[in-house]
């Protein structure tokens, strides 16, 4: 890498960091408002959980979508173009009169979003050698966490003040000047733009592979916990715990401000064990692992009688999670050429997605029929699954080639 390219590397970053936070802030603008959502609409919490599905099932085909799509037309123009949907999808929200259109903007939403991380992961392995990325896919991946954080406090601010639908307008409008900021600024590194031009592998061959298949598999058990907290703790504060709105503007966003950490924790500690010439495959799982069973303080996050320390609990899970993905999002480019790692991890969302539509309905049959407390204990043990498949079922973390066609997909 050139010292020029590593100077620019730092902000190319950055500005993956901006797009996820408003990425976020765009999909917990709903979050936040479900309490007033669902009493103007008069959802069911199962009604509520088929929006959140809408919003998942787009996620998850536009994942099989987007990745393959960023890596043929480029990480400059792939990402602007999902940016760009997703923020005026956001807006639309403020059109909607019940349950059915708010599904379908959330659908709409869902397309566009998918193409975060694809794109992120890209940039990451366009700029950054391996022992940097686990850091630096962190540092991106604690937009999530930021703009988690500033959702609570800075929704409820403008709902009170001028009502639901101007806030996801306002949401909507930012996310357009990121794409026009993104769009001046972005280009690919003379030595990534070489290695775009000299490998291209098909998605279904890919598909072949161990690795992709299994990560894919890994993803459908550990992502819908995070689905979870994005999309049901407001809610779950209101109804379990009695907060009104504006006490969850003041502590819903203290649990993503902790997860912020765990990226960054996450990424220090793989980095950490590199430097002491640990082999990368052992770095990588024994972060995941050490950030994996964190999560386990879902289960008793449910059972305590004090919503503080259940805030807490639910804080040092959250860390555990972005701890973990900090992990993940370097696997790709650790095994395959930076051309097809955004295919990789849009194939790896499929199984995000489909992962998360099934437990998001899961998670409203349960809360109106029984409590929180059988969800709060499922998302506690999925982690062991999902720690249980990268051990014993990814294999090796080293360069592998995708198998052509015909050829068996075993070795890789």
């Amino acid at each position: 890498m050139t010292s020029h390219s590593s100077n620019l590397r730092w902000l190319m970053i950055s500005l993956v960091f901006l797009a996820t936070a408003i990425n976020y802030l765009d999909r917990q603008t709903l979050s936040v408002v479900a309490p007033v959502l669902i009493d103007q609409f008069h959802m069911s919490n199962t009604a509520y959980s088929r929006v959140i599905f809408a919003f998942m099932l787009a996620y998850t085909v536009m994942n099989a979508v987007s990745g393959p799509l960023i890596d043929r037309l480029g990480t400059r123009a792939g990402y602007a173009l999902t940016a760009a949907w997703w923020s005026v999808a956001a807006g639309l929200h403020a059109l909607a009169q019940g349950p059915w259109t708010l599904g379908l903007y959330r659908f709409l939403l869902g397309m566009g979003e998918a193409g975060n991380w694809p794109a992120g992961v890209k940039v990451v392995a366009e700029w950054f050698p391996a022992r940097e990325r686990a850091l630096a896919s962190g540092i991106f991946n604690s937009g999530s966490s930021f703009g988690a954080i500033v959702a609570p406090p800075l929704v409820v601010w403008i709902v009170l003040k001028t009502g639901w639908r101007e806030a996801f307008i306002m949401v909507g409008t930012v996310g357009l000047i990121w794409v026009l900021i993104w769009s001046l600024i972005y280009h690919v590194p003379h030595e990534a733009e070489n290695e775009e031009r000299s490998t291209v592998v098909p998605a279904r061959q890919l598909l072949r592979t161990r690795f992709v298949w299994s990560f894919t598999l890994a993803k459908a058990f550990l992502d819908p916990v995070w689905y979870f907290y994005i999309f049901w703790f407001p809610a779950y504060l209101k109804q379990a715990r009695h907060f009104d709105m504006a006490s969850i503007g003041m502590y819903a966003w203290i649990p993503f401000m902790v997860a912020g950490v765990g990226n960054l924790l996450g990424g220090w500690l793989a980095g950490a064990l590199l430097r002491r010439n640990i082999p990368l495959t052992v770095a990588r799982k024994s972060a995941v692992t050490l950030f994996a069973l964190l999560m386990l303080c879902a289960i008793p996050a449910v059972l305590t009688p004090s919503a503080s320390i259940s805030i807490g609990l639910v804080s040092v899970a959250m860390l555990g999670y972005t701890g973990v993905t900090a992990n993940m999002l370097a696997f790709p480019a650790d095994v395959f050429p930076k051309s097809v790692v955004a295919t990789i991890w849009g194939l790896a969302g499929v199984g995000s997605g489909f992962g998360g539509m099934l437990f998001a309905l899961v998670t409203g049959w349960l809360v109106d029929r029984y409590s929180y407390l059988p969800v709060f204990i499922g998302f506690g043990s999925l982690p062991i699954v999902a720690l249980a498949i990268v051990w014993f079922v990814l294999g090796p973390l080293r360069p592998v080639l995708a198998p052509r066609d015909g050829e068996s997909a075993s070795n890789a």
